[in-house]
């Protein structure tokens, strides 16, 4: 008869294939072509101003150039993977340069028929890494590709771009749905559209794909997070992700949710875009995009290496991996915080959990939480995908 530890070994193994996976694919790709969480929400907690001094996670840097438009003193945005600086140094290059339809084309319809000039008229200005990185990617932004669109590159775009197609091909009109849902004018419209394009995404492959790790990995997942969905979620990831689905197409105007219109479409449109990429914005943002700077390490790493009296830190959800698999530098990021905070300071982190299990305990009594705020709050956060928000100000 089995042991029951021989019968756990393969769910191990399988559970180290995953993350082994998901390590390579993240130290070897751009994983977020575009932000994936809901800035509005983050400067309604934050309140910069003059005197803020904010330490946050780079992601594709969109947040960071909207926080910029509260005029903080200055923004540092940290990333291990230098692929996602070397975005954010592309989009600050072009708004330095100041043409406004360049900047649009390339990061608004993510294709412009001269990207390699367009590239090459900043290529000077960014960082040696970020030179190396687009010399070889720049065809991202090519027209005439098969993908056409930026949006569809990277890990994340990649998943964007097959779930589309294969769901486009099997079930056609999808598509015709999907831009009745983008173009209603009201809830009562959005709602009736959706009813429609829900009944012909959801299926037995739409099912099956979301059950598939590799998705999931390139989505920028983790298996920890899976987790987390898993065991406090009822129905599982595959009824996690309808509903959060439902609420954000049926409870929130579509109009300026950019952050769907881009994987559906692969574009924005000039009324439905990221704040950086709106005319009106391009003097504030040109006059303070030297405000913002890139760093290629942790964050602990980041906070040892440059040491002060931070106001802000937005942590993204990566406290989630860390949980999980590495509660010795959880520890060591907190402290690192801890001693680099002004009085008072804010931070806001995003789980794919529902409540805040992945602070140590030590952590979790030097801060001060709001979940009254945050719990209402997140009801209108248009990306719709995490389990939970959490503000919390340094005691």
């Amino acid at each position: 008869m089995l042991k029951e530890s021989s019968l756990r070994r393969p769910v191990r193994v399988l559970k180290s294939a995953h993350d082994m996976v998901f390590r390579h694919v993240h130290n070897s790709n751009l994983i977020y072509n575009t932000a994936w969480e809901d800035p509005r929400l983050d400067r309604q907690v934050m309140k910069l101003n003059t005197d803020s001094r904010v330490v946050m996670i780079t992601s594709a840097g969109c947040n960071a150039l909207d926080y910029l438009l509260d005029d903080p003193a200055e923004i540092h945005a940290v990333d291990m993977n230098y692929r996602q600086n070397a975005l954010l140094e592309l989009k600050q290059a072009l708004l330095r340069k100041g043409d406004f339809v360049e900047l649009f084309e390339m990061f608004g319809f993510g294709a412009h028929p001269e990207y390699a000039a367009v590239y090459g008229s900043v290529r000077r200005t960014l960082s040696e890494p970020a030179q190396k990185f687009w010399d070889k990617r720049i065809g991202f932004f090519n027209p005439s590709s098969l993908k056409k669109s930026f949006y569809f590159h990277g890990t994340s775009g990649i998943a964007a771009y097959v779930m589309g197609n294969a769901l486009f091909k099997l079930r056609p009109n999808v598509k015709n749905f999907a831009t009745c849902l983008l173009d209603a004018r009201s809830l009562p419209e959005q709602r009736e559209a959706y009813e429609l394009f829900e009944h012909e995404v959801w299926g037995p492959f739409s099912n099956w794909l979301l059950r598939q790790p590799t998705l999931m990995t390139l989505l920028g997942v983790p298996r920890p997070q899976i987790k987390l969905i898993q065991d406090s979620y009822a129905g599982g990831l595959t009824s996690y992700v309808k509903d959060k689905l439902r609420h954000v197409f049926t409870e929130l105007p579509i109009a300026d949710n950019y952050f769907w219109r881009v994987y559906m479409t692969g574009s924005y449109t000039l009324g439905c875009c990221p704040n950086y990429l709106k005319q009106e914005n391009l003097p504030t943002l040109q006059s303070r995009v030297s405000r913002l700077k890139t760093y290629t390490t942790t964050v602990s790493n980041f906070l040892r290496e440059h040491p002060g009296n931070y106001t802000h830190f937005v942590l993204l959800d990566h406290q989630d991996w860390l949980a999980a698999h590495d509660t010795t530098a959880l520890l060591d990021e907190w402290e690192l915080i801890l001693a680099n905070s002004a009085p008072g300071a804010k931070i806001i982190m995003r789980s794919a959990g529902l409540d805040l299990s992945f602070v140590p305990a030590s952590i979790h009594a030097k801060l001060r939480f709001f979940p009254e705020r945050t719990e209402a709050l997140h009801q209108h956060d248009r990306v719709g995908t995490y389990g939970s928000l959490h503000y919390a100000e340094v005691l």
